[in-house]
C-alpha cells in the first residue's frame, strides 16, 4: 500500500540529484543553472486546455526558468494548443518539425503520439501520460529506448476504488465514465475493472468520443449506477462542469482521477499534483539541453505520492457525509469564488479611489482658487 501524505511537490530522487547540482556545485560534464549560454528553442504541444494540462505546462516553463533557461533570453518557447482534435495535433508536429525545434515538450497521450510519429530525432518530454509503452511511445519505462522520455500520470486506482468503497459503503454498482479513443483512460479503466472484479463489486460504463456526447453519456449512466469513477481523461476533464451538474441532480457522487476535477465538478479524488509532474519533465528536459542526456536512456519517472481532495459544495448538494479524517481536504469552490470576487471588487473599487483622487489632483493644479489656498 502507498503511504499518502498532503504533498504538492513529487519529485524522484533522480531528478532530486540533478536539481540540487543545478543550484549548488555541479557533477562532472554538468553546467550550473547560471550559466546557461546558447539559444534553444522549445515547441510545446499540448492536446487540450483544462484545468491539469495547463498546471503541467506552467510547471515544466517554472522548472526551465529557476534552472536557467528563460523564455525570451536564451529560449524561445512556441506554445500550441491541438484544441483536442487529432488533426490540430498532426499539423502542430510537422510544423515542429518543419522548424527543426531543439526539443518538444509533449502533454497528453494523443499530442505525444503525434510529435513522435513525426520524428525520431528531435527530443521529446511527454508529460499527462499514463503508460508509455502502452502507448507505444517508448520500448519500456526502465529504457525508453527512443528519442523520448518523461512523466507519467498514472494513478492510485485501487486505493481510489476503495476510497469509493470506503465513502459510500452501500454502493453496489461502479459507473465507469471515459473517452474509448484515449489510450490512457481505456488502460485506467480497464485496470479499475480488476480491481472492482476483485472487490467484488459490479460495474457499467458509458464512452464517448467527443465532449458533444458528454451530456448524453451522464444522463444515461447515473439511472444505472451508485457512485460514478472517471479516470485521467482529457475530454472529461475540460467538461467537468457538465458531468457535476447532471449527476449532482441525479445524487451520484461523481470519484475523479485528479484535483482540478473535483475543484470543477467532481466529488473526491486521491490523486497526483500535475503542477509536480509538469515540474518533472521540465527538469528532464534541461538535463538534455544543457547537459546533453539522451532520452532514449532516461527512464520514465512516476509520480510516488498522491493527496486527497474532496468538493465541500458537491458533499452538500448530493448529502454524502465526507468522513472526519479527511477534514482538513474539504475545499469550497463557491466559497473561493465569491472570496475572489470580493477581491476583484475591493481592487476595483481601490483602483476607483486613486483614480478619483488623481482627477482631483489634477483639478487642483489647474484651479487657480484651489491654487491659491
Amino acid at each position: 500500500m502507498l503511504k499518502f501524505k498532503n504533498v504538492i511537490a513529487v519529485i524522484t530522487a533522480g531528478v532530486l540529484a540533478f536539481s540540487m547540482a543545478a543550484c549548488g556545485g555541479t557533477q562532472e560534464g554538468e553546467t550550473p543553472a547560471d550559466a546557461v549560454e546558447g539559444n534553444y528553442s522549445i515547441g510545446i504541444i499540448k492536446m487540450m486546455d483544462h484545468d491539469a494540462l495547463n498546471k503541467s505546462e506552467q510547471g515544466f516553463v517554472d522548472a526551465l526558468e529557476e534552472n536557467g533557461l528563460v523564455d525570451g533570453e536564451n529560449v524561445t518557447i512556441d506554445y500550441k494548443n491541438g484544441q483536442g482534435d487529432t488533426n490540430n495535433l498532426s499539423t502542430i508536429a510537422d510544423q515542429f518539425v518543419a522548424d527543426g525545434v531543439d526539443l518538444v515538450f509533449a502533454i497528453a497521450t494523443p499530442a505525444a503520439q503525434a510529435i513522435a510519429g513525426k520524428t525520431t530525432e528531435i527530443p521529446i518530454v511527454g508529460t499527462a501520460i499514463t503508460s508509455y509503452t502502452e502507448a507505444q511511445l517508448a520500448d519500456s519505462d526502465e529504457a525508453p529506448g527512443r528519442n523520448i522520455t518523461g512523466t507519467t500520470d498514472m494513478n492510485p486506482i485501487e486505493e481510489q476504488i476503495r476510497l469509493i468503497q470506503e465513502i459510500c459503503p452501500d454502493a453496489s454498482t461502479i459507473g465507469f465514465l471515459y473517452s474509448s479513443n484515449e489510450d490512457n483512460s481505456v488502460l485506467q479503466v480497464n485496470m479499475a475493472k480488476e480491481v472492482c472484479q476483485e472487490l467484488g463489486l459490479p460495474t457499467t460504463e458509458q464512452t464517448i468520443s467527443s465532449t458533444n456526447e458528454i451530456q448524453q453519456a451522464v444522463t444515461a449512466i447515473v439511472n444505472n449506477c451508485d457512485a460514478i469513477y472517471i479516470p485521467t481523461d482529457n475530454k472529461f476533464a475540460s467538461s467537468m462542469p457538465i458531468v457535476g451538474d447532471v449527476a449532482n441532480a441525479a445524487g451520484i457522487p461523481v470519484f475523479c482521477a485528479e484535483q482540478g476535477m473535483v475543484e470543477t465538478g467532481g466529488f473526491a479524488t486521491l490523486g497526483i499534483d500535475y503542477y509536480s509532474i509538469g515540474y518533472q519533465a521540465g527538469l528532464m528536459a534541461v538535463d538534455i539541453l544543457v547537459n546533453g542526456k539522451d532520452p532514449a536512456s532516461m527512464p520514465i519517472q512516476n509520480p510516488s505520492e498522491y493527496s486527497y481532495c474532496f468538493n465541500g459544495d458537491v458533499a452538500e448538494a448530493i448529502g454524502v457525509k465526507v468522513p472526519d479524517k479527511y477534514a482538513e481536504y474539504v475545499i469550497s469552490p463557491s466559497e473561493d469564488s465569491a472570496d475572489a470576487d470580493a477581491a476583484d471588487a475591493d481592487a476595483d473599487a481601490d483602483a476607483a479611489d486613486e483614480g478619483d483622487a488623481s482627477d482631483a489632483d489634477v483639478d487642483a493644479g489647474e484651479d487657480p482658487e484651489l491654487q491659491a489656498q
